[in-house]
């Protein structure tokens, strides 16, 4: 231990969930929507991210979480590829729609459907295509790994983000 290092005093503790849930709420997030053919019916299914990840640029993986109690899980469960779409700004009205439950989350969606089935939302900012690799149970959810095989970044913007319960954007002073 260094004379640094906080001494550890009592029994271990931890966040409740709610108490995490604010750490994460002042923590701003890109917003994208998974897709992906159900294998057992061919439908396609999708529903909002936040945590999406990079993970690696060589071989190029991404991440994101999903709770097992997503409806859209058990298509997830069984789906060998998905589509993360990347929304933009002024696609909140996306985020809301696959976010909502119990509503067919494509009806009046503009989309295409690649060789596998997969929808790829128009309009968004960008969307990467690629092969489940692992999902890793954790916690009441899961980690799902993506390996990246095709991508379109060709459409012009700035990304959709979500910061403490509301959609927002990157202000007019922001660079790449």
């Amino acid at each position: 231990m260094t004379a640094d290092a906080p001494a550890r005093v009592g029994p271990v503790t931890q966040l409740t969930p709610d108490e995490y849930k604010r750490v994460f709420r002042r923590h701003p997030a890109g917003v994208a929507v998974i897709t992906l053919a159900d294998p057992a019916t061919g439908r396609p299914v999708g529903f909002t991210a936040t945590s999406v990840i990079s993970v690696s640029a060589a071989p190029p993986v991404l991440a994101f979480s999903v709770a097992s109690t997503s409806s859209s899980w058990p298509a997830l469960a069984s789906a060998e590829t998905v589509v993360v779409n990347f929304l933009g700004h002024g696609q909140a009205d996306l985020s809301v729609r696959f976010a909502t439950h119990g509503v067919d989350r494509f009806a009046g969606t503009a989309h295409v459907l690649l060789a596998g089935g997969e929808p790829v939302l128009l309009g968004t900012l960008t969307w990467v295509h690629g092969r489940v690799l692992e999902r890793i149970a954790v916690g009441d959810s899961y980690l799902v790994t993506v390996h990246a095989l095709a991508s379109d970044t060709s459409t012009q913007g700035t990304p959709l983000v979500y910061h403490d319960r509301a959609y927002t954007q990157l202000g007019d002073h922001y660079e790449i």
